[in-house]
């Protein structure tokens, strides 16, 4: 399994802008499809955005899609989600997972075998 660390996280006012960054570990990132799935409290962890290997194919959740983008770097390891417009009720924890093979269930937790620890965006009215 990769491991997956996020970064990016912190505190912004309505409007503004944040980068997510997931760090991956080992030399074949490049066969991992990733997403990034959200989870406010007293919710259910829901998707947000996934990509696949070589980034040409993204998908986007209708409750982000206009604001946020997905994007990966293989030579870094890395992929990204960039968030703008960001509304108040963005605020969560954000978690990057991966997973192996295409699947049309991409949107499905279940489908992600490695998940990052989680970095919290808190979004300010």
């Amino acid at each position: 399994q990769v491991q997956l660390v996020e970064s990016g996280g912190g505190l912004v006012q309505a409007g503004g802008s944040l980068r997510l960054s997931c760090a991956a570990s080992g030399r074949t990132f490049s066969r991992y499809y990733m997403g990034w799935f959200r989870q406010a409290p007293g919710n259910e962890r829901e998707f947000v955005a996934a990509i696949s290997t070589n980034g040409y194919d993204t998908r986007i959740a209708d409750s982000v899609k206009g604001r946020f983008t997905i994007s990966r770097d293989n030579a870094k390891n890395t992929v990204y989600l960039q968030m703008n417009s960001l509304k108040p009720e963005d605020t969560a924890v954000y978690y990057c997972a991966a997973r192996t093979g295409y699947s049309l269930s991409y949107y499905r937790e279940g489908m992600y075998a490695s998940w990052g620890q989680g970095t919290q965006v808190t979004v300010s009215s």
